[in-house]
């Protein structure tokens, strides 16, 4: 059994770190690089790095923050928003990111996965995707889940994984900063349709959230945002806890 890993996840708008329910409603979180190198000393295994208003705003991913942030911290960290070609990728490797994550414009043009993946080899590339539960059906949406598809969720997880992503970051829109606990039902299904690694993201409140995730949503690693930004859970706690509940967690 492969360690579960967790991921604090920073959202940033205008330079900082920003957190919101239901992706909206946005307040401050602090400072991006500050937070970074925080959880790189606190026990998290990864940390991803989101401009969520770089694809609305048509423009590309704050390479000067990635640079800041590569010089803080010593674990990985996927970098995503406003990402579109293979250039685009390589200015943020070359920066020291390790990961890219890319949603919108793999839907708009999916041979991106294709090309990001032959490139660089499909350990670099993650899709993230948003999705929304719409009487009974899970649809996939864009541009920061402002714009509906007609995409369903495990078809276009399917794709996304014959064309090269080594993983997907899967936000549950419903569930996104409800501190109601993970789509689990949604995750278990992607987990058993899929041979990459699932992330679960949107819903964490509790320790005990993460440990259905892992559990019940048969997730790989899972991702949140205000429980750690805010201190309601430190990871160092989160771990003795997971590792009580007989899951595997990196010390």
């Amino acid at each position: 059994m492969l360690t579960k890993r967790i991921i604090p996840c920073l959202d940033i708008k205008n330079g900082r770190t920003v957190k919101g329910i239901n992706f909206l409603d946005l307040r401050d979180a602090g400072d991006p690089v500050e937070l970074a190198e925080f959880y790189a000393k606190n026990g998290a295994d990864e940390l991803v790095f989101l401009d969520i208003s770089a694809t609305e705003e048509k423009r590309k991913t704050l390479v000067n923050l990635v640079l800041q942030v590569a010089e803080k911290v010593n674990i990985p960290f996927t970098v995503g928003g406003g990402i579109s070609s293979v250039k685009d990728v390589d200015v943020l490797l070359q920066c020291g990111a390790d990961k890219v994550s890319i949603n919108s414009s793999a839907v708009k043009r999916p041979e991106l996965i294709n090309e990001l993946s032959a490139k660089f080899g499909n350990q670099c590339v993650v899709v993230a995707i948003d999705a929304k539960q719409i009487d009974g059906e899970w649809i996939v949406h864009l541009v920061g889940g402002k714009e509906a598809t007609k995409l369903h969720l495990f078809t276009w997880a399917k794709e996304v994984e014959k064309r090269g992503a080594g993983e997907i970051l899967f936000t549950s829109m419903n569930h996104d900063g409800t501190k109601n606990g993970f789509a689990n039902e949604a995750l278990s299904r992607l987990s058993q349709e899929l041979n990459i690694p699932i992330i679960a993201s949107g819903g964490a409140g509790t320790k005990e959230h993460f440990s259905a995730a892992f559990k019940e949503g048969k997730a790989d690693a899972a991702l949140a945002a205000s429980v750690f930004h805010f201190k309601e859970i430190a990871i160092p706690d989160l771990k003795r806890f997971l590792s009580k509940e007989g899951i595997l967690v990196r010390k």
